[in-house]
């Protein structure tokens, strides 16, 4: 590629595109990968270049059309939106320089360019890398203490507990005093990482007979808290093991996503009898939710007792696709994020 818009910066770049509404099952067809023209910053705006693409699940509800999340559906023929982490390459703003580090919303695409009050600076010496600023931890820290209160004494299940989100909000609960935290994944291998390099008391494989009666073994007196990233048959457990006045945090419902599971039946006498608190969510952060989980992330990791479970793809931005499609097929542990590699 010639330059562009200054030294080393393309004329034209990449960027991903929705060629159709999602109905069935994911492909690559669903993606459109197309070459754009490279802006010059006009005054007040900086040019940013991508260096990580966070990939979570919940991409893939945002390209239905009847998208249930309480969020706008993507657009048949637009860029992908979401999270991404970059650097400054130009500048017209005084309140951004080149080479800044930057947050952003800017979505799937090699570079962005807007005012720079829509990029957040942020500190490349808070964490030992800056994609730790892509986690999915407020969502996880929202859930876990602000609807599910996790406290002293606590016996934790956490669903899904290897993915971005209960990868994380298990090692929250511990850090908030959870004198038991349990965690179900799909393999052998992800049931090791949870107990050996996350600290998770217990978990297992979801596959390996009933969850009702593995839970019942690791959990003899009840679970008082369940972060429920999954749904289906371990939600149904759940309730069958919790303690009275259990509380509930229902953030995903994956089994039914996936289209492994239907919805799960809710035991309603047993969620009267028992006094189980059951509160779904869904959330824009705050800039004060976002705050709070990163000064408790910071410190945790700071203090050696917090873990940030991620894995990097690398590759161009033609590899963003096929890296969501592995992520929904549980391919990765904890958190994703694609690290674009430019030419």
């Amino acid at each position: 590629m010639s330059a562009g818009v200054g030294p080393g910066i393309p004329q034209k770049a990449r960027e991903v595109r929705l060629s159709e509404h999602l109905e069935g099952e994911l492909t690559l067809g669903h993606f459109d990968i197309v070459e754009v023209e490279v802006p010059e910053p006009a005054p007040g705006e900086v040019l940013v270049r991508t260096d990580h693409l966070p990939l979570a699940a919940a991409y893939q509800d945002l390209m239905r059309a009847d998208c249930p999340l309480p969020l706008p559906p993507f657009q048949v023929g637009e860029r992908l939106g979401g999270g991404a982490l970059g650097t400054v390459v130009r500048s017209a703003s005084p309140d951004l320089a080149v080479g800044d580090i930057v947050q952003s919303m800017t979505g799937w695409s090699e570079y962005s360019c807007g005012p720079a009050n829509t990029y957040f600076k942020v500190d490349p010496d808070l964490f030992p890398s800056p994609v730790y600023y892509l986690s999915q931890g407020p969502t996880a820290y929202y859930g876990m203490a602000d609807i599910a209160r996790v406290g002293k004494g606590d016996v934790v299940f956490v669903s899904g507990a290897a993915g971005g989100v209960g990868s994380l909000a298990g090692q929250i609960a511990k850090c908030r005093g959870a004198a038991r935290v349990i965690g179900s994944a799909g393999s052998k291998e992800k049931v090791d990482y949870l107990v050996g390099a996350l600290g998770f008391d217990d978990a297992f494989d979801y596959h390996d007979g009933p969850v009702v009666d593995r839970l019942r073994e690791l959990a003899p007196d009840g679970i008082h808290v369940f972060f429920d990233n999954v749904g289906g048959e371990q939600f149904e457990a759940a309730v069958e093991v919790a303690a009275p006045h259990a509380r509930f945090a229902l953030c995903g419902a994956l089994s039914a996503q996936n289209g492994a599971q239907a919805h799960p039946r809710l035991d309603l006498m047993t969620a009267i009898t028992k006094h189980l608190e059951l509160r779904p969510f869904a959330t824009y952060h705050t800039p004060e939710q976002i705050t709070q989980w990163t000064r408790h992330f910071a410190m945790w990791v700071a203090e050696g007792t917090f873990v940030f479970p991620h894995t990097a793809v690398e590759g161009g931005i033609e590899a963003a696709p096929a890296a969501l499609m592995s992520l929904l097929k549980g391919a990765y542990r904890g958190n994703v994020a694609l690290h674009l590699a430019h030419a």
